[in-house]
């Protein structure tokens, strides 16, 4: 399985992608600049976190425009998997892949820390490597994470199984249902918040981000993960 890791000016977790797919899982992975105009070759894309254009306007609506974007919906069109984590959560939102918008944290400042994480929803193709209700350690780092969307769409998540990870306990930037992580009807795009990527190693803090990687390397290709 051959992942492409998106890079859009301002990108600032993209390395830290790469490494977790790369080095850490064994997968095939290369960095695809935001003006590229193809995904030939590749088995699954990888929107990183960061800051795309600035966040000069709204996060991720910039990046919505970039000359990939019209290939990565195409590309979730087809039913391949498309992940998003923070600024990659946004542009996802932005782009309509996902319902939904992240507006700013409740408190108005940046959160950077782990936090728990639930895990609401492992029959995805990302998560069936966790139980359900599974608390995880994953690291946060963002100041617009607060997942909103109207009690429609709300729902409609509900119903179709769509949100995937919420916060536990501490509601720690005001999202709706302290919802951290949701994926679109077909179930092949998933945005969240924190970051999986940081969550490779227990030197680093938590290895609860291997499993997420290995769910899309089971359940959307062959690849055996290093475990």
């Amino acid at each position: 399985m051959k992942f492409a890791v998106i890079v859009f000016p301002g990108s600032n977790c993209d390395m830290d992608m790469f490494w977790a797919v790369k080095e850490i899982m064994g997968a095939e992975a290369e960095y695809v600049r935001h003006d590229a105009d193809s995904l030939e070759g590749f088995d699954g894309v990888l929107l990183p976190g960061g800051f795309s254009y600035g966040d000069y306007l709204r996060c991720g609506a910039i990046a919505r425009f970039s000359k990939i974007m019209s290939e990565v919906i195409r590309f979730a069109e087809e039913g391949k998997p498309v992940f998003g984590t923070c600024n990659g959560f946004q542009v996802l939102t932005e782009a309509g892949l996902l319902p939904g918008a992240l507006k700013r944290n409740e408190s108005l400042h940046f959160i950077c820390k782990t936090v728990p994480l639930k895990v609401v929803n492992n029959q995805t193709k990302f998560t069936t490597e966790y139980q359900k209700e599974e608390i995880l350690q994953i690291p946060v780092a963002h100041g617009e994470g607060n997942y909103y969307c109207d009690e429609e769409t709300l729902q409609e998540l509900k119903e179709n199984n769509q949100i995937v990870f919420t916060y536990s306990g501490e509601n720690i930037n005001g999202s709706i249902e302290q919802i951290a992580g949701i994926t679109n009807k077909a179930g092949n795009v998933l945005g969240m918040m924190p970051h999986p990527e940081r969550a490779m190693e227990t030197l680093l803090g938590s290895e609860d981000g291997k499993r997420f990687f290995a769910s899309i390397l089971k359940n959307f290709g062959k690849v055996t993960a290093n475990k």
